[in-house]
């Protein structure tokens, strides 16, 4: 068979093999029509031919790989080089042998040891003598009580005073705390003695023989006594009170008792906080005469108010919105009074810490007494006219923050309405009068009540460089208008203050202070009844004054320390009152000592 034939048969054979897949492909096809025909065979649909074309379709499965690897005839080809890594080394003698690792440490300071007393012993100039002794006993983990004892007391001597001008204050007091869980408590009692001359006469007393200065006695005395407590409770609506009851008695058997109570509730109302306070001041006493005759005075208060806010406080906002509600009854008159103040505060950050603006207005009925008018000023007599203050309103508006960490400042400006204010004023100069009392010379002080308001400007700045120096000043401007009075009797227009505290070493501290009163003014009358009789009075000017302080400290151990105080250093015998100079350079050397019993 020769050689076309062979590949004539092999084309046929090939094409053969194709038309064989495509009749098994159709086979399926003509199973189906095949079954179609024979169900449908009771129906006589007739002869037709039917050409059934399928076009071819390639598929992925179709194709084949070239298993064909291509042959690289390339005229020039290279060996790869070997590349042999060497390090040029030379051997170094070194002499450092490394030390084992340890951690760092802190060095701690050695803590301050805290002792429960102390004692101070004092001498100075004017035969003065300060002492001081503070006791703490722990009595339990939850317990504390404590007492305190203080002295101060000066022979005078003060420079052209004509009467007896020494000075006795003797205080000693005692309390007991606890502090629970829920609740706290505290006690506290106290006893004080005070001894003060009037020994301010004027310069028409300056005429008196020996005989009748020593016939004076211008010593005034006082003794109190004073108890109270408080109560605090953390989980409860009722927050807290506090209550003090005080008797007041003096060398010219006037006597004084005055007692006060002040609960607190809190309410939490959504937002905001409810919170009543309330407050109770009773107050009674008597004087057995008055200053121009021997007619008694008998005085009676009773002061119960109620003081509704809601409170409303976020992380910028402190807003306090309420008013007082006070029933004032002279019970002496049998008068009744009711009174609404306002108690509206607010404050808000503008800048952090920067620059805190805040405001509001106050007012309340104030309880005037014999107590806080002789620690005000003790040289006033005991035949004073007893009268509360109602404080109308007291607006006011101020800017606070700090300048930076160290620099901190605030300023204010407010104005008050009050009726009924106290002002000291000196009592009439009775002249040569026989069987006078040691305070009716001239030489002490009655209170008069006028209506007053008052502009104020407030500034302070606060400096505190490091814990070894700070500095502060401030500074009061006022204003006063008065309604029936001439002035304001005492009040100056302008006070100042700088004072300062350091550390040298660490064994020497101390501090300094300056303090500036402006002028003020009071009303001098006379009516001399005697020899020759006179009669008349006069505005007088008691000039400004500057009082400079300085204290020095040195720690010689841990439980002792020694002190050098100096005050009024520009040794003037300025008048805070009229006619009665105080002491001049006055200087005091001491100790103080830390123990435990």
């Amino acid at each position: 068979m020769s050689h076309n034939m062979k590949s004539i048969i092999s084309k046929l054979g090939m094409t053969n093999f194709m038309l064989a897949g495509r009749v098994l492909k159709l086979l399926p096809l003509l199973f189906f029509i095949t079954t179609f025909s024979y169900a449908q065979e009771d129906d006589d649909l007739g002869t037709e031919v039917v050409n059934i074309v399928k076009p071819y379709t390639p598929t992925i499965s179709d194709a084949f790989k070239v298993k064909e690897t291509p042959v690289l005839n390339d005229s020039v080809s290279t060996t790869k080089k070997k590349v042999d890594y060497s390090i040029f080394s030379v051997p170094v003698a070194s002499t450092f042998t490394p030390a084992k690792g340890k951690a760092a440490t802190v060095e701690k300071a050695k803590p301050i040891k805290l002792y429960d007393s102390y004692a101070t012993l004092g001498f100075g100039n004017y035969t003065t003598i300060l002492g001081e002794l503070y006791s703490n006993f722990e009595i339990s983990r939850t317990d504390n009580a404590g007492i305190f004892f203080k002295h101060n007391s000066s022979q005078g001597d003060i420079k052209d005073v004509l009467l007896d001008n020494k000075f006795y204050d003797t205080q000693l007091e005692g309390n007991y705390y606890s502090r629970n869980r829920d609740m706290s408590f505290g006690l506290n009692a106290g006893i004080e003695h005070q001894v003060f001359n009037w020994y301010g006469l004027n310069d028409l007393a300056r005429t008196f023989t020996s005989e009748e200065l020593e016939a004076i006695d211008p010593k005034q005395t006082y003794f109190s006594v004073n108890i109270g407590g408080n109560i605090e409770l953390d989980e409860s609506f009722f927050t807290g009170a506090q209550a003090d009851l005080r008797f007041l008695t003096d060398g010219f058997s006037s006597s004084e008792i005055n007692f006060t109570a002040s609960p607190e509730f809190l309410f939490e109302i959504s937002e905001m906080n409810f919170k009543l306070k309330g407050e109770l001041d009773y107050l009674t006493g008597k004087f057995d005469r008055n200053y121009f005759n021997t007619e008694g005075i008998d005085y009676g208060f009773l002061n119960a108010g109620l003081t509704p806010s809601l409170v409303y406080v976020n992380d910028d906002l402190t807003l306090s919105l309420g008013a007082s509600i006070v029933m004032g009854v002279n019970t002496q008159e049998s008068e009744l009074d009711l009174f609404i103040y306002p108690d509206i505060l607010a404050s808000y950050r503008l800048v952090d810490e920067l620059l805190i603006a805040y405001g509001g207005a106050e007012g309340g009925l104030n309880q005037n007494t014999y107590y806080n008018f002789k620690n005000e000023n003790p040289f006033v007599s005991p035949t004073l006219s007893i009268t509360p203050t109602s404080e109308l309103y007291r607006a006011f508006a101020g800017l606070k923050g700090k300048l930076s960490n160290s620099v901190g400042y605030n300023m204010r400006a407010s104005f008050g309405n009050e009726n009924d204010r106290a002002l000291y004023q000196i009592n009439t100069y009775k002249g040569r009068v026989p069987d006078l009392e040691g305070y009716e010379y001239g030489n002490s002080f009655g209170v008069i009540y006028d209506d007053v308001t008052t502009f104020n400007a407030f500034g302070e700045l606060k400096v505190e460089i490091s814990n070894t120096f700070s500095l502060g000043a401030t500074v009061n401007f006022f204003s006063y208008g008065l309604e029936d009075q001439q002035e304001a009797w005492n009040l100056p227009e302008l006070t100042a203050s700088v004072f300062s505290n350091f550390k040298i070493t660490e064994k020497i501290y101390g501090g300094a202070s300056l303090f500036y009163v402006g002028e003020r003014k009071d009303f001098f009358t006379v009516a001399q009844n005697g020899i020759p009789s006179t009669t008349f009075d006069e505005v007088v000017t008691l000039d400004g004054y500057v009082d400079a302080n300085l204290h020095l400290g040195y720690r010689v151990n841990e439980r002792l320390s020694i002190f050098l105080k100096g005050s009024n250093l520009l040794s003037d015998n300025y008048e805070k009152w009229l006619n009665t100079p105080v002491q001049g350079i006055q200087g005091l050397a001491g100790a103080t000592y830390k123990f435990d019993w």
